[in-house]
């Protein structure tokens, strides 16, 4: 089974007038790179939540986000009162002072600094445990759609790993029409010298067959190639963690295909060939969001 890296989940929950809110974003990524925005009551908590997260995602771009916001009706924001009327009493002197005319003191007054103060959210150990509830089942929904992303990505390296074993059968099943042809033009050139100083060297001309069956030949590559894409098909049954391995099979699949196509020299093996490559570089894109 596949595993995506592309992932989302989130998961909400509510507890003593607090709702919690966690969101999960995965993207595609060769390391761990997880980055986590919690509020600073929590902050302590930050490599408990770390770890949690590696052992459910294991690798990739993590984004976690925790957001803490009251439900109470009862304001979250009070107003500095004391100074307020600090701040009031400052302007007033300061309008007498240089004659000027009082202005909207309230509205200017709000502006100032400090004058808006926000409730601290102090930590809760009995929240902190329905906080890590809720981040275990944001994390679990992001791997679900790991594991329905992951699927769609499955269906589609396996259709392009039929495709390349498709080609490559009709790749030999042209390869020994080379070898007749390049006998036939090898005996060819013996007879013309046979014609001009009436010798022909049998030994020669198997030398020189020898040379360009052996030039030709492709079994091994077609057998190695064979192995890899039963490889690949069987790896990917495997339990999920596997698209570096994956990853390593390709360039492997491409060493084999690469080879054939210097030693086709035909017109028809070449196009099935580049239809192999082309398939083999979509895997390669494929397989970089593999887990």
């Amino acid at each position: 089974m596949i595993l995506s890296m592309t992932g989302f989940g989130k998961a909400t929950n509510e507890f003593n007038g607090t709702k919690i809110t966690v969101e999960v974003k995965t993207l595609n990524s060769k390391m761990n790179d997880t980055k986590i925005r919690v509020p600073s009551s929590y902050r302590e908590k930050e490599l408990e939540i770390r770890n949690l997260i590696t052992e459910k995602l294991d690798r990739g771009k993590i984004d976690v986000s925790l957001n803490l916001e009251s439900t109470n009706k009862t304001s979250a924001v009070k107003i500095n009162s004391e100074l307020v009327a600090e701040y009031n009493a400052q302007l007033q002197g300061v309008s007498e002072e240089l004659g000027l005319v009082p202005a909207d003191a309230l509205n200017l007054i709000m502006r100032m600094p400090n004058v808006l103060e926000s409730e601290n959210h102090e930590f809760d150990a009995q929240e902190y445990n329905s906080i890590k509830q809720t981040i275990l089942e944001g994390l679990n929904a992001c791997n679900n759609f790991r594991k329905d992303e992951g699927l769609q990505l499955e269906n589609d390296l396996k259709k392009r790993i039929a495709i390349i074993s498709d080609r490559l059968e009709k790749v030999m099943k042209l390869a020994p029409a080379r070898v007749d042809n390049k006998r036939e033009k090898l005996l060819a050139r013996f007879e013309d010298m046979k014609k001009d100083d009436d010798v022909f060297d049998n030994n020669r001309f198997e030398q020189e067959l020898i040379y360009y069956l052996e030039k030709l030949d492709i079994t091994e590559e077609h057998v190695r190639l064979k192995s890899h894409l039963e490889y690949f098909s069987n790896t990917m049954d495997s339990d999920p963690g596997q698209g570096k391995k994956l990853g390593f099979i390709g360039q492997e699949m491409g060493r084999e295909i690469n080879t054939i196509g210097s030693k086709a020299n035909h017109a028809e093996m070449q196009r099935h060939v580049v239809e192999m490559k082309d398939e083999l570089e979509k895997i390669k894109e494929q397989v970089l969001n593999v887990l």
